[in-house]
């Protein structure tokens, strides 16, 4: 038998299907929404067009390759372009800075408005690009948990480098021994929000997420992040994959070590091999209720969450840009509110999405979409909707007075995304947008295996295993899994 079932539809499930299609497997993906994409979906209101949750895309080869391993041409499918200006930065002491994709206009930049030496930039990025060479073969591009990772020529190259990646500092000490800008400093601890941790704990290897930006470059799909799903989509069904949707499956059957069947609806369907696209955390809990559960790691502590605003906006900013970021004053006060006060502070970091810049039939003439993102806790049983309320009034005094406008007066149409409801329409336990946290020197090396040790064809994959949440480490987890099972043989 060839049949695979793929519990979730999220970005890592559709990848896997298309993968595993390809190798000859018969793929059913199972969805409790009744759309695909999990997170990296989209709506509409009122003339406006919001992309729901992701909105960096970077590495575009992740999402190209898929189209080219089925033997199609990605440009006939889904189409991209690069993004000049990676991102707009704003302080409230009135400094702007333009983050240029281009590496020369962006050390110029640095040295303008920061007074940093371009040189000193890139030594730090040439050292993050060493981390991220060192690594990639070892930890993103395949299992770390297979004895046979460990002997290979990458990993010892690897291990004799260990001084490099900064293991013994965290990302803020790493950066404030490199720059003496408060500024730049500020501006590269917040890569460490990549994967919801916290730039006063996570590790110094953590610069190499700035490699992967500079080097790679920001993009937007024409049409949206939200083009990334339906085009993955669509190309997994060429290939035979069958979606099924508002398909909430409650159990996974194990007999002599293996998975058997899954429960949809109160109905038993075998199948040969099963991939849980699910946070791990409920694919234990609820799919293997009988199971042994990796309690160390289930326990690991969890990312930041968001408080999304969608807001139709009424008017034109020539300043903004696709991403924008309004920092706040004091960064470590509002990384201890978030994960050791479990609260957001009084003033929060605000990043603004606005595709409507790029793609301006998001929103009708004059106007734009606004999403309105701020780094919140998961949810530990806050009092949510006091949060919304007194959060709002705060981003629209601050977003005010940084924009010289009544932002309140501009908004024409309003959704809004809370921790709670993360968690409900995406099964991420506690609203936690990528799993576990990185917020200990090796935890983003410890995150659960993209398989199972006890049950011989039970796979994993999606932000809450290895390598990781967002976009590209997702599409990677895929990768791996497809590695790990064999083709399929009739």
């Amino acid at each position: 038998m060839n049949k695979v079932a793929i519990v979730g539809a999220g970005i890592a499930g559709i990848a896997t299907a298309v993968r595993l299609a390809i190798k000859g497997y018969k793929v059913d993906v199972f969805e409790k929404n009744s759309y695909p994409g999990g997170k990296l979906s989209a709506f509409e209101k009122d003339g406006f067009r919001f992309d729901a949750g992701p909105s960096l895309f970077t590495m575009p080869h992740f999402v190209t390759e898929l189209f080219e391993k089925a033997g199609e041409n990605p440009q006939d499918y889904f189409q991209y372009s690069k993004k000049e200006i990676a991102c707009q930065y704003f302080w409230q002491d009135g400094t702007r800075f333009t983050a240029y994709s281009d590496r020369d206009r962006f050390l110029d930049e640095v040295e303008t408005v920061f007074g940093e030496s371009s040189e000193r930039v890139k030594k730090y990025l040439q050292r993050a690009k060493k981390k991220y060479d060192l690594t990639a073969p070892l930890f993103l591009n395949q299992s770390l948990h297979k004895t046979k990772t460990f002997f290979s020529l990458d990993t010892l190259k690897a291990l004799l480098q260990l001084p490099i990646y900064e293991l013994e500092k965290t990302l803020h000490s790493a950066n404030s021994k490199a720059f003496s800008s408060p500024h730049l400093i500020q501006l590269f601890d917040r890569y460490a929000t990549y994967n919801g941790s916290n730039p006063y704990k996570t590790s110094g290897m953590m610069t190499l997420i700035q490699h992967l930006e500079g080097n790679y470059g920001t993009y937007i799909p024409h049409g949206g992040m939200i083009s990334i799903t339906n085009a993955l989509v669509q190309l997994a069904e060429r290939n035979g994959v069958t979606f099924h949707y508002e398909k909430i499956v409650e159990e996974l059957y194990v007999k002599h070590n293996r998975v058997t069947s899954i429960k949809v609806n109160k109905k038993e369907i075998p199948y040969s091999l099963v991939i849980s696209n699910m946070d791990i955390y409920y694919t234990f809990s609820k799919l293997l209720p009988t199971q042994k559960r990796p309690e160390k790691i289930l326990r690991q502590e969890r990312s930041s969450a968001a408080v999304i605003f969608y807001w139709g906006i009424s008017h034109s900013f020539q300043e903004l840009d696709l991403h924008n970021i309004f920092f706040s004053k004091d960064y470590k006060k509002e990384f201890d509110a978030i994960f050791n006060l479990k609260t957001i502070d009084e003033d929060p970091t605000i990043y603004i999405n606005i595709t409507s810049k790029d793609v301006p039939e998001d929103a009708p003439e004059a106007s734009e979409n606004w999403f309105v993102m701020i780094n919140t806790p998961a949810d530990f049983g806050q009092n949510w909707e006091e949060e919304i309320s007194r959060l709002r009034k705060i981003v629209i005094k601050k977003l005010s007075m940084q924009l010289n406008i009544d932002v309140a007066s501009l908004i024409k149409c309003e959704d809004v995304l809370t921790p709670p409801m993360i968690q409900t329409k995406t099964t991420s336990y506690l609203g936690a947008l990528y799993g576990a946290s990185s917020n200990k020197a090796m935890a983003a090396f410890l995150r659960h295996s993209n398989f199972s040790k006890q049950l011989k064809n039970l796979y994993f994959c999606g932000g809450s295993v290895h390598p990781g949440g967002g976009i590209p480490l997702c599409l990677l987890s895929a990768k791996i899994v497809d590695d790990l099972i064999p083709e399929f043989s009739p």
